[in-house]
């Protein structure tokens, strides 16, 4: 088959893993300079993808998580068809996923094989995870040619995520919020969808808080409504007009631009932390119940902490020894240094945001 022209790209329903998807249509596009990207995925993601220039369009998926939807699926396909893609590759592994490439008559549709979708998938390639261990890896692997072998021929170093932020537009983000202009922000993303067992502890994050604004810094806490809890037990903890909580003020849209402007962030495995990381904020992860062997932060300005108990990683949304040491073992005084091991590079200057 010739190169391919037009691409649509199912994408993924997580944030951090809508992150990660960049580093593919950053291959694409080195591969195919003169491609078209368009990606099909829930309509939360439109503000990250908009800031990567790599992608066209974004799509919106009319469905609920975990829907079916087989007519509006079918409906869909058949209104894409109208585009003439030359090639769709689906990130998630999931049968349905496939079938909207399938109903517009994507000549060639390529994705790892899983749920029995290898009649469905006609570029069906199977997944050797000890060869391909990061998330990352099996993205930008499916750029490559069916034949390839894996993973000597996957681009070393492997292109990394690099959100757009326009200056003016997070200067006036950051005006709206009433963040001080010309501080060292330090930003605290303390929130994981996940469930607890991903959650540093409040009082361990009011720790690094106070540290810093003695310090003479502002901290900014950030996260959805769902998080407004946590933040709040964390603001009140600190008790500074220095700490502003920004939980479930923001969309997704001003959380990265505030997020850009940020001097350090501190986060647990999240969706926030894979944006610090793609807009090369210097970055502390905390990690719990999970593990960044799998997806990690990609960027090279970052301190990964983790404690090294047994029980770890469990991945469990919950304790299941209902004592969550894996977080609470891991003192606020760790990453209170790593910051500071990260400060000289923030003081020479060499880490800006992605801004234009």
């Amino acid at each position: 088959m010739s190169t391919p022209q037009r691409i649509l790209i199912v994408g993924p329903s997580w944030v951090g893993d809508m992150v990660m998807a960049q580093s593919l249509f950053i291959e694409l596009r080195h591969r195919h300079p003169g491609a078209v990207i368009d990606v099909l995925a829930p309509a939360w993601s439109r503000p990250l993808l908009a800031r990567m220039p790599q992608v066209r369009q974004a799509i919106d998926l009319p469905l609920a998580h975990r829907e079916v939807g087989l007519g509006k699926r079918y409906r869909l396909g058949r209104k894409l068809a109208e585009q003439r893609y030359d090639q769709a590759i689906l990130l998630p592994n999931s049968f349905k996923s496939a079938l909207v490439p399938l109903f517009a008559g994507i000549p060639l549709r390529t994705g790892w094989r899983g749920e029995k979708r290898g009649w469905v998938l006609n570029d069906c390639r199977d997944l050797d995870k000890q060869a391909l261990p990061l998330m990352v890896q099996r993205f930008v692997a499916l750029a490559l040619p069916a034949d390839t072998v894996l993973p000597t021929d996957l681009p070393d170093p492997l292109p990394v995520p690099q959100l757009q932020v326009k200056r003016e537009q997070a200067r006036q983000v950051c005006e709206q919020f009433a963040l001080p202009p010309d501080q060292r922000l330090l930003m605290l993303c303390p929130g994981a969808e996940f469930g607890d067992a991903k959650r540093w502890p409040c009082e361990h994050y009011a720790e690094v808080a106070r540290d810093h604004i003695n310090k003479g810094w502002h901290v900014v806490l950030m996260g959805s409504a769902k998080d407004q809890a946590v933040t709040g037990e964390i603001a009140a903890l600190a008790c500074s007009d220095a700490c502003h909580d920004l939980a479930g003020q923001t969309s997704l849209d001003q959380a990265i631009d505030v997020l850009s402007q940020a001097t350090a962030v501190v986060s647990n495995d999240s969706g926030l932390m894979h944006i610090a990381a793609a807009l090369h904020r210097p970055l502390v992860a905390v990690y719990g119940s999970t593990s960044a062997d799998f997806t990690p932060p990609l960027s090279d300005q970052v301190a990964i902490l983790n404690t090294d108990i047994d029980c770890r990683p469990c991945f469990q949304r919950e304790c299941p020894l209902q004592h969550k040491r894996c977080l609470t073992e891991l003192e606020p005084s760790r990453v209170i240094k790593a910051l500071e091991r990260l400060s000289a590079s923030i003081i020479m200057g060499d880490m800006q945001p992605c801004v234009s």
